[in-house]
C-alpha cells in the first residue's frame, strides 16, 4: 500500500515550484504538507508559468476542504484522493482543473557504503500508482483526526526512541508497524488472537539477543562456580538445554529469568566468600580516605620574546594574576616598564603582518603611548593577546561577562573505546592552527563535545569527559545537556560559576538513516541561553561514500528542517536564524574528488590548497547547496580520515569486502562550522586535529572560539513618575526580490526579543514579475509599522536584532527570512540595510530598504565591551610615536546589485562622536566577508544591469 504519488510530503515550497516548472504544462499539480498549519496541505498548481498555491485544511471532524476560493462554496471530502479527484473537473474555483500529477521521485535505499555495517535492511520509498491522480490506496497521508492506527503507533515508537542508543530492534518494529500490523489486526477481527506476525517480528528482532544471553549466561555461571563451595551441586543439564534449544520466545524468557537470578545472587555470593577469606586469614582491610579535590591551578607568569623596532630584542612578561605586563630589554636585569592592566587602552593586531601587535596604553595624564612588538610567530602573538584578554576579564569589575571562550570538538570514535587520555584533544594540541603551550591549559567557559560511533554508555562517557577536564584544568565542570541518537552523542559542559547563567535548555535529534527511520545516521542538537545570548550546537553524522554527495546534502536539509531547538516563537524561522551563534559540526562525510594516489602525493607535500579545491563540502557550499553563509576556519591540517588504526603514519584507503575492494580516499570528513547574527563578536582562535589519538580511523578535530555575550540589561536610570521616553524603529521603504513562480500578495512579520509581540506590515504596495521565476515586492512607509522596543536605552538596543519574514497573504507560508542588526541603524537619519533571504536552508531572495532607530537623548549612554579593546588594522601607514592613528574601518554590509548610492555617509552608531578605539575596530579575516552579489543573474536583470 502506497501514498498517492502526487503527494510529496514535506518538501519545501521552492522544491515544489521547481518540480512544477520542470513539468511545464498548464494543469500540472502536486500536494505537499503545509508549512504554516500542522496537519494541513498545500495544493500547488501550475498555470501560465505561475504557481498558484491553495491551502487544504481539515475541520474538527477531519473533513478536508480547499480554502481561499472566492465565490465558490467549500466542498468537504473524507480523504485527500477524493478531494483531488473532484478538482480534476472544471468550474470548481481553481484557475484550471487538476490535469497532470507531478509524481514523487522514487527514493533509493541508503546504503552504508563506508565499511560501517549497515543496520537493518534497505527500505525503498514506494511511489507507484497506476493510472491517474485518484488511483491507489491512501495510507500514509497524515489526515487530521483520521490518522491510520499503524501511523499513530509508528509515531509513538518514534517518540519513545527519540534518544535511544543503537538498536536494530527499532528497525524491525518499524517494519512491523508499517507492513504487518494490519495483518494481525485483520486476524484479530476474525477471532484469531495469536498475533502471529508480531511473534515472528519479535523472534527475528531478538535473535541476536539469544546469542548474547547465551554467552553472558555461560560466563556468569562459570564465575558463580568459582565462588561455590566444593560441595555445591551443579546443573549441567539445565545449562546445556539453555544453550542448545531453539530460539523461541518462551526460552528467551527463561534465559532472562536465569540471568536475573544469577546477577542478583552473585554479588552476595562473592561478598560472603571474601568475608570468609578475611576472617579465615585474619586480614585487616585498609581504610581508604577520599582524595581531596584538586585545587584550581593558578596561571603561571608567561614570558614572550619579541622584537621592538628594527632590531632590538626584548621580553614581554604577562602576569595574569597580578594584572601587569612588563617590558624588559635583552641584557637588562630589571623591567624597563611595567604596565598595569587598567592602563592598557587598546591592542591592535596587524593583518598584513600576522605576528605583529601594537599596544596602546596610558603613560601620563591626557597622553597615551603606542608601541609595536613583533613575535616569533602568529601563534605566539595570539597567545599573548589571549592572556591579556583573560587578564582584562579577571580584573574587570563587571558582574556578568562580556566575553566567553567556547571549545567545540568532534570525533568519530570508530566504535572503539577511547584512550586513557584525551589531553591533546581537549587542549587543542596537534596539527593545524593549534593552541600555544602558554595558553593550552587555560580552561574554556563552555566545552561542547560531539562524537559519532561512540560505543560507550551515556553516563560513562559524560563522567569520562568530566574526569578528563578535572585532571587537566582542576575544575569540576557541570553538565548542561546530553543528547544521544544511537551512537551519536553531544555533551555540553560549563564552568560551575556559569551554571546559573544557563537557561532555556532544549535538546532534539533527527534520524537520517535508512528511510529516515534509523538513527545510525542523523543529528543531535542542544540549544540554550547564556544570559541574553542564544546558542545552538548541532552534531551530525551524514551519509557515507564518495558518491553520496546529494544524499549528504539531503541529510543536511532534513536536519535543518526537523531539529526542534531554540525559542518556540521562532519555530517558523530557518534554524540558522534562531540563534545568536550556531555551531554545526560532526562527521559530515564529504570526500575529496581526486584520484587516491594524487591525494596521497599532495598530503606528503602538505599541499592542502590543491585538495581543498576538490573538497566536496567546499564545492557544495560554493553552489549554495549547503551551509549558506556559514564560516569555517582555515584548514592547515591533513585529512582526518581514513587512517590505519594504531598509527597516524599511513592511510588505510582500501576496504576489502565480500563484494570487492572499496576505495575510501583520505578526506576532511570531520568539520566544524558556525554562523552568527550580523554585528556580533565571534573569533575562531584554533582549528586543528590531534596526532596522538589513534584508536579510531578518524582523528579528533577541535576548534576554539572567543564569543561576545550580552547580559540581561538593567536600565541605569530608574523609572520616574512621568511618561517614559520611547525608542522607535521607523521604516522609509522595503524592497524584496524572492525566487518564486507565485504572484501572491505578501506581508512582513517582525520578530525581536526587544518587542513585546510580533508585528505585521500591510500588504505590499508594488509588485512586478517581469523575470520568470522571480517576484519583486515593495512596501512604502505608511504600510510598514513603527516598532517600539520595550527599553529605549542605547546600550540595550545596540545588542538587539530584528528577524523579518516575508509571508504570502493567501498561504501564510514564508518566502524567506532574514536578520538585521540594529546597532548600525541607530541614529536620527535613515540608513540603508541589505541582506539575503533564507528559508529551510536555501537562499530564496534578497531584501533592502531604509530604516532608522531613534533613541531618546537621555538614554544614549553606553560602554565599551571587553572584547572591543582588541582591534584589527592593515599596516598602511606608520603612526605617530606617541598616539595611535587608526584608519576608519570600511562599512561591512552586503553589496546589493544596484547602482543606487547611499543617501547619507555612514557614521558611528548612536549619533555620538566616535572614540579612537571605535574608529580602530574592524573585522578579523577569520570572519566571513560580505558577499559580492547574488549568484543568480536574474537578480541583476531587475536592476537593469546587463
Amino acid at each position: 500500500m502506497a501514498a498517492a504519488s502526487w503527494y510529496h510530503r514535506d518538501i519545501s515550497r521552492v522544491v515544489a515550484e521547481e518540480l512544477l516548472a520542470k513539468a511545464g504544462r498548464d494543469g500540472c499539480f502536486l500536494v505537499r504538507d503545509s508549512e504554516s498549519v500542522s496537519g494541513a496541505y498545500a495544493l500547488c498548481l501550475l498555470f501560465q508559468r505561475h504557481v498558484h498555491t491553495y491551502r487544504i485544511l481539515p475541520d474538527d471532524e477531519g473533513l478536508l476542504s480547499v480554502q481561499t476560493i472566492q465565490g465558490i462554496q467549500a466542498k468537504c471530502f473524507r480523504t485527500l484522493p477524493d478531494l483531488i479527484g473532484a478538482y480534476q473537473q472544471p468550474n470548481n474555483g481553481l484557475v484550471t482543473p487538476l490535469l497532470y500529477p507531478v509524481h514523487r521521485a522514487r527514493q533509493a535505499a541508503d546504503e552504508d557504503s563506508d565499511g560501517e555495517d549497515g543496520r537493518g535492511g534497505g527500505h525503498t520509498a514506494s511511489a507507484v500508482l497506476a493510472g491517474g491522480a485518484g488511483a491507489g490506496t491512501w495510507v500514509s497521508a497524515p489526515i487530521a483526526g483520521r490518522t491510520h492506527i499503524s501511523q499513530q503507533l509508528h509515531q509513538r515508537l518514534q517518540e519513545q526512541v527519540h534518544s535511544s542508543p543503537a538498536s536494530d530492534f527499532m528497525g524491525f518494529m518499524a517494519e512491523y508497524l508499517n507492513h504487518h500490523l494490519q495483518l494481525d489486526l485483520e486476524a484479530l477481527r476474525h477471532g484469531h488472537p495469536q498475533l502471529r506476525h508480531l511473534s515472528t517480528a519479535l523472534v527475528t528482532a531478538c535473535r541476536a539477543l539469544h546469542r548474547r544471553i547465551d554467552f553472558t549466561l555461560a560466563g556468569l555461571e562459570t564465575l558463580a562456580r568459582v565462588f561455590d563451595s566444593p560441595a555445591s551441586p551443579r546443573s549441567p543439564a539445565r545449562e546445556q538445554g539453555l544453550l542448545t534449544s531453539d530460539p523461541d520466545l518462551e526460552l528467551l524468557l527463561n534465559k532472562i529469568s536465569t540471568v536475573n537470578h544469577l546477577l542478583s545472587s552473585l554479588e552476595k555470593k562473592v561478598l560472603k566468600s571474601l568475608q570468609e577469606t578475611v576472617s579465615r586469614h585474619n586480614l585487616a582491610l585498609p581504610s581508604v580516605a577520599a582524595a581531596p579535590p584538586p585545587a584550581a591551578k593558578p596561571l603561571a607568569v608567561q614570558s614572550f620574546e619579541v622584537k621592538v623596532g628594527k632590531s632590538q630584542r626584548a621580553a614581554l612578561t604577562v602576569d595574569v594574576e597580578l594584572g601587569t605586563v612588563a617590558i624588559t630589554k635583552r641584557g637588562s636585569g630589571s623591567p624597563e616598564e611595567t604596565i598595569p592592566q587598567d592602563k592598557i587602552l587598546q591592542l591592535i593586531k596587524y593583518q598584513s603582518v600576522q605576528s605583529k601587535v601594537r599596544l596602546v596604553y596610558d603613560r601620563e595624564p591626557q597622553r597615551s603611548l603606542s608601541r609595536d612588538f613583533v613575535f616569533p610567530s602568529a601563534r605566539k602573538r595570539e597567545a599573548f593577546c589571549q592572556l591579556l584578554q583573560l587578564m582584562k576579564i579577571q580584573h574587570s569589575n563587571l558582574d556578568e561577562p562580556d566575553l566567553i571562550s567556547v571549545y567545540v570538538g568532534t570525533w568519530n570514535m570508530g566504535s572503539t573505546p577511547p584512550p586513557r587520555s584525551l589531553a591533546s584533544w581537549l587542549t587543542s594540541r596537534g596539527l593545524g592552527r593549534t593552541q600555544d603551550e602558554t595558553t593550552a591549559c587555560i580552561p574554556h567557559d563552555i566545552y561542547v563535545i560531539g562524537t559519532q560511533e561512540n560505543s560507550l554508555g551515556d553516563r560513562e562517557w559524560v563522567e569520562f569527559l568530566r574526569a578528563s577536564l578535572k585532571t587537566l584544568m582542576a575544575i569540576d565542570y557541570r553538565v548542561v545537556a546530553l543528547q544521544c541518537l544511537w551512537s551519536i552523542k553531544i555533551v555540553v559542559l560549563v564552568k560551575p560559576e556559569h551554571e546559573r547563567r544557563i537557561s532555556h535548555v532544549h535538546t532534539s535529534s533527527v534520524k537520517t538513516g535508512i528511510a529516515n527511520t534509523l538513527g545510525n545516521k542523523g543529528a543531535v542538537g542542544v540549544s540554550f541561553l547564556f544570559n541574553g545570548t542564544s546558542f545552538g550546537f548541532v552534531n551530525c553524522h551524514l551519509a557515507s561514500g564518495s558518491e553520496k554527495t546529494h544524499r549528504r546534502n539531503q541529510n543536511y536539509s532534513d536536519i535543518l528542517r526537523s531539529l526542534v531547538l531554540g525559542d518556540k516563537r521562532l519555530g517558523a524561522f530557518d534554524l540558522t536564524l534562531r540563534f545568536t551563534h550556531l555551531f554545526w559540526f560532526g562527521d559530515l562525510n564529504y570526500r575529496l574528488d581526486m584520484d587516491v594516489q594524487d591525494i596521497l602525493a599532495h598530503i606528503t607535500k602538505k599541499e592542502f590548497e590543491a585538495l581543498l579545491a576538490v573538497d566536496q563540502l567546499n564545492l557544495e557550499r560554493e553552489k549554495n547547496k549547503v551551509f549558506l553563509r556559514f564560516s569555517e576556519g582555515d584548514i592547515s591540517f591533513p585529512p582526518t580520515y581514513r587512517y590505519e588504526r594504531g598509527s597516524r603514519d599511513s592511510y588505510m584507503w582500501q576496504k576489502f569486502k565480500p563484494t570487492g575492494v572499496r576505495i575510501n580516499v583520505p578526506s576532511w570528513c570531520d568539520r566544524i562550522l558556525w554562523k552568527s547574527h550580523p554585528e556580533t563578536h565571534v573569533v575562531c582562535n584554533s582549528y586543528g586535529c590531534t596526532d596522538d589519538i589513534v584508536t579510531s580511523d578518524h582523528s579528533p578535530v577541535f576548534a576554539t572560539f572567543e564569543v561576545g555575550v550580552t547580559s540581561q540589561f538593567v536600565p541605569k536610570k530608574a523609572p520616574g513618575s512621568g511618561p517614559e521616553p520611547l525608542a522607535c524603529i521607523e521604516w522609509e521603504s522595503i524592497e524584496v526580490i524572492v525566487k518564486t513562480a507565485s504572484r501572491s500578495k505578501c506581508y512582513i512579520e517582525f520578530h525581536s526579543h526587544c518587542l513585546e509581540e510580533t508585528q505585521r506590515s500591510g500588504e505590499n504596495t508594488s509588485q512586478s514579475c517581469d523575470i520568470p521565476g522571480f517576484l519583486k515586492l515593495g512596501w512604502s512607509a505608511k504600510h510598514l509599522p513603527v516598532l517600539n522596543p520595550i527599553l529605549p536605552d542605547l546600550e540595550y538596543l545596540g545588542d538587539q536584532h530584528l528577524l523579518l519574514s516575508i509571508k504570502g497573504v493567501e498561504s501564510c507560508e514564508s518566502y524567506g527570512e532574514c536578520c538585521i542588526a540594529m546597532r548600525s541603524m541607530i541614529g536620527s537619519m535613515a540608513q540603508q540595510f541589505e541582506t539575503f533571504l533564507f528559508h529551510r536552508g536555501e537562499e530564496t531572495g534578497s531584501m533592502r530598504g531604509w530604516m532608522k532607530v531613534r533613541v531618546p537623548k537621555e538614554r544614549r549612554s553606553t560602554r565599551e565591551r571587553l572584547y572591543e579593546w582588541i582591534s584589527f588594522e592593515e599596516e598602511d601607514a606608520e603612526p605617530a610615536a606617541d598616539t595611535p592613528t587608526c584608519p576608519k574601518p570600511p562599512l561591512q554590509r552586503l553589496r546589493y546589485p544596484s547602482r543606487v548610492q547611499p543617501r547619507h555617509e555612514p557614521r558611528p552608531w548612536g549619533d555620538a562622536e566616535p572614540s579612537p578605539a571605535a574608529l580602530c575596530r574592524s573585522r578579523p579575516r577569520s570572519l566571513p566577508e560580505s558577499a559580492a552579489g547574488y549568484t543568480n543573474p536574474a537578480y541583476f536583470i531587475f536592476e537593469g544591469v546587463p
